[in-house]
C-alpha cells in the first residue's frame, strides 16, 4: 500500500474493533442448548457469513424448531443485549488505532453484521459515536457481507473512490468481498479466527495484522 493514498476507513465492529466473537459463540450454543439441541462443533463458523434474518432461517429449518425466524431473531438479541449495553470491551490496541486515524486526518465509519439496537448501545457506550462518520448495518441494507452493498454505501458515505478506502475485518468472507470490489483491505487477528481462516486472510488481504495500531504504518 502507498503511503498518504487512504483518505477514509470501514471499519467492522464485532472481532475487529469490539472484542465480543466469543459472545457470540457462547449464545449460538445456549441458544441451541435451549431446545435440548448439542450444537455442531462448526456452527458459529456456518452462521457467522449469514446476516441476522438468513441465520434465523437457517436455525428454524434446520433444526425444525417451533419458531418463526422473527421470533429466533429477537430471542438471540435479548440474549446478547446485555453484553453490548453494559460490558463488552474494545479491542486491545483499538483506542490507539483510532486516535492514530484521527491524527492523520483519517475520516471513518463502522459497516456491521450485528443487530442495529445492539451495535449502536455499544458504540454509544464505548465513546465512539461523535468519532465515526456513519453506523451501517447489513439490515439496513438489505445485504450481507459476502456482497459489497455495505462497503458501496460506506464509500458513498465518505464520499471517496474505493482506491482511498481501507476496509478493516476479521473475517474472512468480508476481506474477499471487499478485495474483489476493489478496496484495500486490513485483514485484523481476533482470537476466535480458526488457523486455517487466518492463513486465508493473510492471504488475500492487502496487509495482515495481529493488533490494530499495526495498520497505522502502513498508512
Amino acid at each position: 500500500m502507498e503511503h498518504n493514498t487512504i483518505k477514509g476507513a470501514i471499519l467492522d465492529l464485532d472481532g475487529t474493533l469490539l472484542d465480543s466473537m466469543n459472545v457470540w459463540y457462547t449464545i449460538d450454543r445456549c441458544f441451541l442448548g435451549s431446545y435440548h439441541i448439542s450444537p455442531p462443533d462448526d456452527i458459529s463458523e456456518i452462521v457467522k457469513k449469514m446476516t441476522i434474518e438468513e441465520s434465523s432461517r437457517y436455525f428454524a429449518e434446520r433444526f425444525n424448531l417451533h419458531a418463526t425466524p422473527e421470533e429466533i431473531a429477537d430471542r438471540i438479541e435479548r440474549m446478547a443485549a446485555d453484553q453490548y449495553k453494559n460490558v463488552l470491551p474494545l479491542k486491545a490496541g483499538a483506542e490507539e488505532f483510532l486516535d492514530g486515524l484521527d491524527k492523520a486526518g483519517i475520516k471513518y465509519g463502522i459497516a456491521t453484521a450485528n443487530y442495529p439496537a445492539l451495535a449502536r448501545a455499544a458504540v454509544d457506550r464505548l465513546g465512539l459515536s461523535s468519532r465515526i462518520q456513519f453506523l451501517i448495518t447489513e439490515s439496513e441494507i438489505g445485504a450481507g457481507k459476502t456482497t459489497p452493498e455495505i462497503y458501496h454505501e460506506g464509500a458513498r458515505r465518505l464520499g471517496l473512490g474505493k482506491r482511498q478506502i481501507l476496509v478493516a475485518e476479521d473475517a474472512l468472507h468480508g476481506i474477499l468481498t471487499a478485495k474483489k470490489a476493489g478496496f484495500f483491505t486490513a485483514g485484523v487477528y481476533d482470537p476466535a479466527t480458526t488457523s486455517e481462516e487466518w492463513q486465508q486472510i493473510c492471504a488475500n488481504a492487502t496487509i495482515a495484522v495481529k493488533k490494530l495500531p499495526e495498520i497505522l504504518k502502513h498508512i
